[in-house]
């Protein structure tokens, strides 16, 4: 079984290797050595560095206190999370499954050799409690690839010890710079050795030297000529309309790929956030057809459909027991009657183990890994029409107008309706036209500035309003199912009558407060 330790530390270097007095650094009360531990790690990587690529690392260590499997993604500049199996001659299943969205059905070997000797310091308190971690390592890294090569360095590593105060690195760092030692070019050993032992693989190593951008796909389609011209600056910051829809379009698919691991893990929140990844991705390909062509985007758009569909199951049930819970425990005692929080709680577990359990099987599936794979492509090649080479301005709020057109006519529609199931289905459809239109704003934010960022703040209130709205007819459907099972089993139904009232009035303000709200919005959107 692995286990997640989150990795706080700081690498330096310098033209001697002997430390200086850290009894000088403010809070510490002695310096504990720790003798030297002999390190054995072999790292492992695709033929192309695709983990490398992202900052993510993988290795097999033998030697020290932590001897097995060590998986690593980048959460900050200097911060990473480990995540540890035990030691075995393969690959763990649970940590092939944490980086496939990356590696997608390529082989992962063996890249590189790091044999360490490790002279540790542990930095006490005035109550001997760890404050920190120091050890200079000496490294010999070897690669394993191509016609080989060697090198040989000494490092430096501060590691804060778990629960430590961050700041107390910026005074060991204080000390160190006094004596002359130095940060390290590098993010980490790998970078070095990949950069050290293979001079082709110099610009590579270089970019995932950055680890303050973590999840910076390879180049992973195969290559060809681009259909369209498509040069943002150097820099990259995009130029045309085409460079900012595929800026957007990038960092979703980022996001997607990013947030593959933590669906796997089931932290809270990261399903929410992957399905908004891919409606983004979907609305973007249809705000913006004018910019990309669709007979490319369209069949992508159907997969993303299928892919927010599948993660709809696990996220739909979150949100609804997290606000059915809420508002059981806002009742007054009397007001609840039978087992009511048991069986709700039952029933959310039931949901959600077997909506996990569909989630990764769909993770895993041919199907979505030919869906990263048709992102990669696209970005790499990508189906840019005319006016992709156009000024910003123009195109891309042309786009949110249009997109916010529609949806003034299905918001008036919803409005003339009278209160009920088809009024109900009408405000969810204008509730998703909401969220289109929204994302089409935040991708013309960064051309547009000011009026863009407006319009995204008025769909995101608008949004709020609706989704509650929504959220209440689901909660109402949700409550006639479990009140009719738990009058079957001889239980009162009475609690489940109280909260499907309560959220029949939550819907009623919603409603009444959307007439103000739009009149709002519509006379003042800046588009």
């Amino acid at each position: 079984m692995a286990d997640t330790k989150r990795e706080i530390e700081r690498k330096y270097e310098s033209d001697d290797a002997a430390l200086p007095d850290l009894t000088r650094v403010r809070g510490v009360a002695s310096v504990r050595d720790r003798g030297v531990t002999h390190l054995d790690a072999t790292y492992h990587d695709t033929a192309d560095l695709r983990l490398a690529a992202s900052s993510v690392t993988l290795r097999r260590r033998t030697g020290g206190a932590d001897a097995g499997w060590h998986l690593k993604f980048p959460v900050a500049p200097g911060v990473r999370d480990e995540i540890r199996a035990p030691l075995s001659d393969t690959l763990p299943d649970e940590l092939a499954a944490l980086i496939r969205s990356r590696v997608r059905d390529r082989d992962v070997r063996p890249v590189v050799r790091l044999r360490s000797d490790r002279d540790v310091r542990h930095l006490l308190d005035d109550q001997d409690r760890l404050l920190a971690e120091v050890s200079v390592d000496t490294v010999h890294a070897e690669r394993l690839t191509g016609e080989g090569g060697e090198a040989r360095w000494t490092e430096i590593e501060v590691e804060l010890a778990d629960d430590g105060d961050p700041d107390f690195l910026d005074k060991v760092e204080k000390r160190l710079r006094k004596a002359g030692v130095r940060p390290s070019a590098s993010a980490s050993k790998l970078a070095r050795a990949l950069a050290e032992t293979d001079p082709e693989s110099e610009s590579a190593s270089e970019s995932s030297a950055h680890e303050g951008a973590p999840g910076t796909p390879p180049a992973t389609a195969p290559e060809a000529a681009p259909r369209h011209k498509h040069r943002p600056r150097p820099d990259g910051t995009p130029v045309t309309a085409g460079d900012h829809v595929l800026a957007y379009v990038r960092a979703q698919h980022d996001a997607l790929v990013e947030l593959d691991p933590a669906v796997r893990q089931d932290v809270p929140d990261a399903v929410h956030r992957m399905r908004v990844a891919t409606r983004r991705l979907r609305s973007t390909f249809r705000s913006f057809r004018s910019v990309l062509d669709r007979t490319v985007t369209d069949p992508v758009s159907a997969d993303l459909k299928w892919l927010a569909t599948e993660l709809g199951a696990d996220r739909d049930q979150e949100v609804l027991a997290e606000r059915l819970t809420q508002a059981l425990g806002r009742l007054p005692a009397d007001q609840v009657n039978g087992p009511v929080a048991e069986r709700l709680a039952a029933w959310s577990e039931a949901r959600h183990h077997g909506a996990h359990h569909q989630l990764l099987a769909v993770l895993d599936s041919r199907r979505h890994l030919r869906l990263l794979d048709s992102l990669d492509a696209l970005l790499a090649d990508p189906p840019l029409r005319k006016k992709a080479a156009a000024r910003p301005d123009k195109v891309l709020a042309k786009a949110v107008a249009k997109d916010f057109g529609k949806l003034s006519r299905l918001v008036e529609h919803a409005l003339e309706l009278p209160p009920g199931t088809e009024r109900d289905t009408a405000l969810h459809e204008a509730r998703k036209k909401t969220k289109r239109t929204r994302y089409a704003a935040e991708t013309a934010a960064p051309a547009l500035g000011g009026p863009a960022e407006e319009a995204v703040r008025d769909m995101k209130a608008l949004q709020g309003l609706l989704g509650d709205h929504q959220d209440s007819v689901m909660a109402r459907r949700t409550l006639r199912e479990l009140a009719a099972v738990a009058h079957a089993a001889g239980e009162s139904d009475f609690t489940y009558g109280v909260l499907h009232a309560g959220e029949a009035h939550r819907a009623r303000v919603a409603e009444e407060a959307l007439p103000e709200a739009w009149r709002s919005i519509s006379r003042e959107f800046p588009f």
